[in-house]
């Protein structure tokens, strides 16, 4: 038997008993993307086979339109995706960004680790290694995506990511050049909780193997060729069998840069709780940036878990708990 928690901000799935192993976590909602790596890890795969599995089901569920195919076009109307999974007993990762024509980005990232010493790999070189490994090249755009770009377009181009621009980026729409002389711009006001839905997913077996892995299509109407911090090894998400795992979800230009997944899996490595490590880890962002938007789960060697949410929460209820 076991016991299935929804919440605001992450699913996990463990079963029921003691020990809460194996298990199966996640960010957001995705409950059916948890059912489907519950069910890998239930029937006998890798802890690394259930973290693709789940992701994968994800990208193909398109899940809140930021993950996979036919959402979060950038400001030209491309869908391009991140991807990262992780090898918690030997420390390999393998991760994609920018990734183009190619639907399966876990898939791709898992090929990364198991077909080449590199750890990530980006753009079009991306893709043209995907094709060579066997993956379909498919467009990824739809009329959803076609549809955010042409209403974007009509709207001035807002929201966007631009700054120190000519034209005004708060009022236009480009091609941009750099202003000569800087001014501090406030961050787009159109990007919300709906535009950072990161999968990010944690595994742990009996034997106390663990797995992590992200996928997502970044934000809506980003610059070309950003990319944040799902692929990164340390922000999007880190594991360590030896002492845990995290991922995060929220504003990844914020999240690379201080690496929260390592430092919660780092703070339970000296033996703080998983929600403790979840919660030094948000702190440590919004030490310097007071509105930052995210969240973070984090999960034991013993199956314990927890997760902490930044600001900028959207109201739900009961009404989750702020850190």
């Amino acid at each position: 038997m076991y016991v299935s928690l929804l919440m605001s901000t992450f699913t996990v799935l463990f079963q029921l008993g003691h020990a809460s192993l194996p298990l199966v976590i996640n960010t957001w909602p995705f409950k059916n993307a948890n059912a489907a790596a519950w069910s890998a890890l239930q029937s006998g795969a890798s802890v690394l086979d259930a973290v693709e599995t789940g992701c994968a089901r994800c990208e193909a569920d398109q899940c809140n339109g930021s993950v996979g195919f036919g959402g979060s076009p950038d400001e030209s109307g491309e869908t391009t995706l991140d991807a990262m999974i992780m090898n918690g007993d030997t420390m390999e990762a393998g991760a994609v960004a920018d990734l183009r024509r190619i639907k399966n980005a876990i898939g791709v990232a898992r090929a990364v680790m198991e077909h080449t010493d590199h750890t990530l790999l980006v753009g079009e070189s991306a893709s043209v290694f995907a094709e060579n490994m066997g993956f379909i090249a498919e467009d990824l755009t739809t009329n959803k995506s076609v549809n955010i770009l042409s209403e974007w377009l009509k709207g001035n181009c807002q929201p966007n990511y631009r700054k120190n621009v000519l034209p005004d980026p708060s009022a236009s729409c480009g091609p941009y050049k750099p202003r000569a002389t800087a001014r501090r711009n406030k961050r787009a006001q159109g990007a919300n909780e709906r535009s950072h839905d990161t999968i990010g997913m944690v595994a742990l077996d009996r034997d106390g193997h663990m797995a992590a892995g992200t996928s997502t299509n970044g934000l809506t109407h980003k610059v070309p060729g950003r990319v944040g911090d799902s692929p990164i090894v340390g922000a999007g998400a880190f594991v360590d069998s030896s002492a845990g795992g995290a991922a995060a979800t929220g504003d990844g230009d914020i999240m690379m840069r201080l690496l929260p997944s390592y430092l919660a899996v780092e703070l339970m490595r000296a033996g703080a709780d998983p929600s403790a490590a979840c919660k030094t880890a948000i702190s440590r962002i919004k030490r310097h940036y007071s509105g930052f938007f995210g969240a973070i789960i984090c999960a034991n060697t013993t199956g314990h878990y927890g997760e902490c949410r930044g600001s900028r929460i959207p109201t739900v209820w009961p009404p989750p708990k702020r850190c």
